[in-house]
């Protein structure tokens, strides 16, 4: 069957949410994806961030063929071990005392938010006037598409076919302290920023702004959110982006690379915050089932070993030099930490990105100007060569 025949199908049979290259991926090896004409294409995009193994890792997919022969799925009535398993592995290795799990990213946050406005109403109501709902997000933020995440998403475009959206949520300029103590207030239940954010730019925070941040929550018993989505997870360079921060949220949010491939989403809490959620608050018939997790446990233990973290750091510190030696016009800044780096251009970048494709490399977008460069966390310096001197030729077109 023909590339043409599978995409005149796709645009008669999927919701239109995604504007699509005409390209039909049917597998991957490691860094590589192939589509069904055989071309092979170096893969910086990951799946978003997701493949933090790459592509039919031997590990993984051991792990997960064994599971898949064994007990796939039961739902959250009963107990699994690999949920369990999990669950200890994130628990040893960060702030958190304990974890929800569900199935995305946007998900995740969405726990967030309701465990959040819980923890308020279980803390500080006084009388039946309860204002402390509020809940302050940042510029250029981007936490989901369900109803509760979109509410703390900055963009417009996203928020307004929607309306009215979740209510009582403010945004505050992202690494503005001034404007953070502006919008945070004795109302306020929770504050939700991204320690380095992906879809708004490749943005890190200042550690004086995540500190600020940490110091208006206590101020003002507030919750302070991290959304590790993107950046969490080896991404960084670090297990945890906070880490490089030195700030220990209230909660955090995980999902893209926790299972490789697979959807998984985590929220991260303190034993405070877990003890004000009680059976039927909140639930997820999927979320953290065998199957997924089996492979997530493989994900986590590869990641978190000292020398896998000092490569990721190794090869951002490569690639941004590698960047930054690039001679063109065209480019503003190279920022970002680890293996999740923005290029920003003084023009569109989706000719870039098109470009890039035709001659085999794969990288996406981060706002109009910024492209995202977000390879598996198991890229190798000469992968990172071959993906640099692909973009070098692309730059010297586009000018």
């Amino acid at each position: 069957m023909t590339t043409n025949k599978f995409i005149a199908w796709e645009e008669k049979y999927i919701v239109p949410t995604y504007v699509r290259p005409p390209v039909v991926f049917t597998h991957g090896q490691g860094a590589y994806l192939f589509d069904d004409q055989g071309q092979r294409y170096l893969d910086f995009a990951a799946g978003i961030a997701v493949n933090a193994l790459g592509h039919a890792d031997e590990q993984w997919l051991a792990a997960l063929t064994e599971q898949a022969g064994r007990l796939t799925h039961v739902s959250n009535l009963y107990y699994t071990v690999p949920q369990i398993e999990l669950a200890r592995r994130l628990v040893k290795n960060s702030f958190a005392d304990r974890v929800f799990f569900c199935n995305s990213g946007s998900e995740a946050n969405e726990s967030a938010l309701k465990f959040a406005r819980k923890y308020a109403r279980s803390h500080h109501k006084s009388g039946d006037n309860f204002t402390k709902t509020g809940i302050v997000a940042f510029s250029a933020s981007f936490h989901g598409r369900s109803m509760g995440a979109l509410s703390t998403t900055y963009k417009s475009k996203y928020r307004e076919p929607f309306a009215p959206l979740v209510p009582g949520v403010t945004f505050a300029d992202f690494n503005d302290l001034a404007s953070a103590a502006q919008a945070v207030n004795q109302d306020s239940c929770a504050v939700i920023v991204e320690p380095i954010q992906g879809e708004g730019g490749v943005n890190p925070a200042d550690p004086a702004f995540l500190k600020g941040l940490r110091a208006l929550c206590d101020e003002n018993n507030a919750l302070l959110i991290f959304d590790e989505v993107q950046c969490g997870l080896g991404r960084s360079g670090k297990l945890w982006a906070y880490e490089t921060y030195g700030v220990t949220p209230d909660m955090m949010t995980l999902a893209k690379p926790l299972a490789g491939g697979l959807p998984i989403g985590a929220t991260l809490v303190t034993e405070a915050i877990a003890q004000i959620m009680k059976p039927g608050d909140h639930g997820s018939t999927f979320g953290g089932g065998p199957l997924v997790c089996s492979a997530a446990n493989v994900v986590f233990d590869r990641v978190n070993q000292p020398q896998f973290l000092a490569q990721v750091r190794e090869s951002g510190a490569y690639l941004v030099d590698r960047l930054r030696d690039l001679d063109s016009p065209q480019i503003v800044s190279v920022r970002g930490a680890g293996l999740l780096i923005g290029l920003e251009l003084r023009s569109p970048v989706a000719p870039l990105v098109t470009a890039a494709r035709e001659q085999g490399l794969l990288v996406i977008n981060a706002g109009e100007n910024v492209l995202r460069l977000c390879p598996p966390l198991t890229v190798t310096p000469a992968e990172i060569d071959q993906a640099v001197d692909i973009l070098e030729r692309c730059l010297e077109v586009l000018e």
